[in-house]
């Protein structure tokens, strides 16, 4: 065993209940015997969803409060409580923010997002051979949401500009287009 797999849990604390969101406070026992406190942000977890029609990516304009601003993203959400096969959850949050269903899914990754400080894990998805329906958008930023495909190619570019800044959509664009050039 290492030494950073002996720091230990020792006490948790729930500071804040903000819905979908948690405060804790955890006291950690570290390798030396020394204790230190950290604050972690709870989440649920969450799918994303790499959509590709033909060459084209599925991209969602979207206002996000944490950026002010309007952000180019994969479609994405939260997890709910009773959502324990994630490509379900997938599939239902690819239909809501674009109206898509996919019929070839594939799991590309799950990563930690801000592990510095919270616990959420999103497990992003590859999901091909499209077909188009209606959008069931909830809540304001998704109802106001922009929908656009964006050329494959385009998006590693927007990518690598700085153009798309979005984490998951980052890390989810990269990988599929390592996946591609490997084929």
């Amino acid at each position: 065993m290492n030494e950073s797999e002996r720091f230990e849990v020792v006490a948790t604390d729930l500071v804040g209940d903000l819905g979908f969101l948690g405060l804790e406070r955890r006291t950690l026992r570290t390798p030396s015997g020394d204790t230190v406190e950290r604050v972690v942000v709870t989440h649920p977890g969450a799918v994303a969803v790499v959509a590709m029609a033909g060459d084209d990516i599925v991209l969602i304009e979207q206002y996000r409060a944490p950026a002010s601003g309007v952000i180019l993203e994969i479609p994405a959400g939260k997890l709910d409580p009773t959502d324990f096969d994630l490509q379900k959850a997938a599939e239902r949050e690819l239909l809501e923010e674009t109206g898509y269903r996919a019929a070839t899914w594939r799991t590309l990754t799950t990563m930690w997002t801000a592990v510095g400080f919270s616990d959420e894990r999103i497990t992003i998805f590859l999901a091909t051979d499209l077909t188009e329906g209606a959008r069931s958008p909830h809540g304001a930023e998704e109802m106001a949401s922009i929908v656009r495909r964006v050329a494959f190619d385009e998006a590693v570019r927007m990518v690598t500009s700085g153009e798309i800044t979005d984490s998951k959509t980052i890390a989810g664009i990269m990988i599929t287009d390592a996946h591609r050039r490997a084929s």
